[in-house]
């Protein structure tokens, strides 16, 4: 009998391969190719196991899902299986063909991301030219397949001051769901995070922006807000809270309570090549580790919020402060929070700036950027020291 509720869905990241070269990117820095990724096979296996223990939904990511040549197998073996599939893409490889090929296959919902709300510097910030204008054109022929749409805006600096053109955007394409998510700052977008970060000024605005536009659109669409945790004062409920409603599967099979869980070095990830799903989401010692609220220190530990945000983000905890098991640095109890908090504002004055563009040809830059090694050395503190 499982010890553990079921995770409600998995985060099913096929590729990491992508035309896109989003610089805010949740991927991680080490990059898998090809010829690591899992095989037809290897993923509807997956999802059997998924199925067995309780899962509902498959969220079928990358990287960009669309270059596998095999997704309609995936989509059509977890219809069989009984489980919901979103497929989660940047939609620029997609013709009406293979829309109307995904939907009879089964699938159940798709999620396009958007850059801007003109073809520009949507193409600028995507990096890659044409992308605006194909999602737009995708967009109509997933409405037309039947299938529900949920768009998801993507804002940070470089993007606020069109936010309510791009929400508006959104319902112009009939989106019962429009996600509006400020960059989390994991993977890439940690990298480039001094060309990202918001003004204060600029979150305020936003907040307004989607006050009024949930307003106006109530009946026609549910607009998600998805605010930057180092503006925040409390931590949200990562994931729900390490290990206890979500898993991601990486490219290789690599079993993770997160899609940045593989940044904090000392934990060891098992592959769903090596042992079958449940024992890893039962017992596996690195799932283990912050799940629940025994792990916390102080103020966690005494905080009536501590089943609420479950401690907060364990991996962004690691980046910006160089201890996973640290109180969330988002957190206005964190020793840490002014600090985080001060440099926002400092990085968010910088002007403009530029990306360092997610490829695999610019991973060793990342890393050095990252402060990353090779060998996953630990990093040093992403927080500058207190002044005095």
């Amino acid at each position: 009998m499982s010890l553990m509720p079921p995770p409600l869905a998995i985060l099913a990241e096929l590729t990491h391969r992508c035309p896109l070269r989003c610089p805010y990117c949740s991927n991680p820095v080490e990059l898998a190719r090809a010829r690591e990724e899992l095989s037809t096979d290897e993923w509807i296996d997956l999802m059997r196991q998924a199925a067995a223990i309780g899962v509902l939904q498959v969220h079928l990511s990358g990287g960009e899902p669309t270059v596998r040549k095999d997704l309609e197998q995936i989509v059509t073996a977890a219809r069989e299986i009984g489980i919901y599939t979103n497929l989660i893409t940047s939609a620029v490889l997609l013709d009406q063909a293979r829309v109307e090929a995904l939907a009879a296959a089964g699938l159940d919902h798709v999620q396009i991301s958007f850059q801007d709300s003109e073809p520009g510097p949507a193409d600028r910030i995507g990096g890659y030219a044409g992308g605006h204008e194909k999602k737009r054109a995708v967009a109509a022929w997933v409405r037309a397949a039947g299938l529900p749409l949920t768009v998801n805006l993507v804002v940070h600096r470089q993007n606020l001051s069109h936010l309510g053109a791009m929400i508006e955007m959104a319902a112009s394409m009939d989106a019962r769901r429009i996600e509006v998510a400020h960059v989390q700052y994991y993977g890439w977008g940690l990298v480039n995070r001094a060309a990202l970060v918001p003004t204060r000024a600029q979150v305020a605005a936003a907040d307004d922006v989607v006050a009024e536009a949930r307003a106006r659109l109530e009946g026609r669409a549910v607009i998600d807000y998805v605010v930057p945790d180092y503006y925040a004062r409390r931590p949200k409920p990562c994931m729900g809270g390490w290990a206890r409603q979500f898993l991601t599967v990486t490219p290789a099979g690599k079993v993770l309570p997160c899609h940045a869980a593989d940044s904090i070095p000392g934990l060891v990830f098992e592959s769903i090549r090596e042992r079958p799903l449940a024992e890893i989401w039962e017992s596996s010692e690195a799932f283990r580790r912050f799940r629940g609220t025994d792990w916390m220190p102080e103020p966690c530990r005494s905080c009536d919020r501590r089943e609420i945000d479950w401690g907060g983000c364990r991996c962004q905890a690691f980046a910006l402060v160089g201890d996973a098991a640290a109180t969330d640095p988002a957190c206005g109890l964190s020793p840490h929070h002014a600090r985080i908090a001060a440099l926002a504002a400092r990085e968010s004055e910088v002007g403009e700036g530029s990306f360092l563009y997610r490829s695999f040809a610019t991973v060793d830059e990342a890393r050095a950027a990252s402060g990353l090694t090779r060998d996953r050395e630990r990093p040093e503190a992403a927080v500058p020291p207190a002044p005095g």
